[in-house]
């Protein structure tokens, strides 16, 4: 199924759902824990009919999804197709149907408190150090560029964040060369900033904003602060 453009995630309009990184996230508040199992078994039956499931955490307060695809078509310059992870149309389908049983169940979801975080290597040579990492952080060589056209290293069961690459010049160490990209929803992600600001942050460089601003800690350690901005607010 093909992946979808930005232009498309916003035209669906899901007001529960926050795009991060690659997939559809939400949170749900729940009285208890007991709620949450109820919840996510009526979700069950959706997913097992719709041959597609969300990856859930659960906790005593809060039920945790994201949907993303895994065989997602993108289609480079030259036509070419790569199966990637990505949102595709039976995402949109199942948060849509996720949402209408949390209203059945008369649980609010709460988007704003949403976060996600990748880590960032800046390398000149991703493919030579992707290996090392991947079993490293993984256990196997498998998680080397899964779900990308690239190098990152990504869990199969999503135990440890996405360790992505980014393109540099070669470079003398030594050097910050990681960082965190911290990805917040775009109703978020200012005053989130804010809140780092009065903490103690500078802004390093936000000529990208609001999609990517730049902070950093008194001691120059920086991060990335990513936001999926939408062409329009949802309905």
């Amino acid at each position: 199924m093909d992946m979808l453009s930005g232009e498309q995630v916003t035209a669906a309009a899901l007001a529960d759902w926050r795009k991060l990184g690659q997939g559809l996230h939400a949170r749900f508040v729940i009285p208890d824990f007991g709620a949450g199992v109820r919840f996510l078994s009526t979700i069950s039956e959706s997913a097992q009919a719709a041959g597609h499931y969300p990856e859930v955490r659960l906790g005593t307060a809060y039920v945790d999804l994201k949907l993303v695809s895994d065989d997602a078509v993108y289609r480079d310059g030259e036509g070419t197709e790569h199966q990637v992870e990505w949102v595709t149309q039976a995402d949109i389908n199942l948060a849509r149907r996720i949402s209408a049983i949390a209203g059945e169940q008369s649980l609010a979801a709460d988007p704003r408190s949403i976060t996600a975080m990748e880590l960032v290597l800046d390398t000149a040579n991703a493919a030579a150090l992707a290996p090392l990492w991947a079993v490293l952080l993984t256990g196997g060589l498998q998680a080397q560029g899964r779900g990308t056209i690239g190098d990152d290293v990504r869990d199969t069961t999503s135990r440890v964040p996405i360790l992505s690459f980014q393109d540099t010049d070669p470079h003398p160490t030594p050097r910050q060369r990681f960082h965190i990209d911290v990805q917040l929803p775009y109703d978020t992600a200012e005053q989130r900033i804010a809140a780092a600001v009065a903490a103690g942050a500078v802004v390093v460089d936000d000529s990208r904003a609001p999609w990517t601003t730049v902070i950093a800690d008194p001691e120059g350690n920086k991060a990335c602060v990513g936001t999926f901005q939408p062409a329009a607010q949802p309905g």
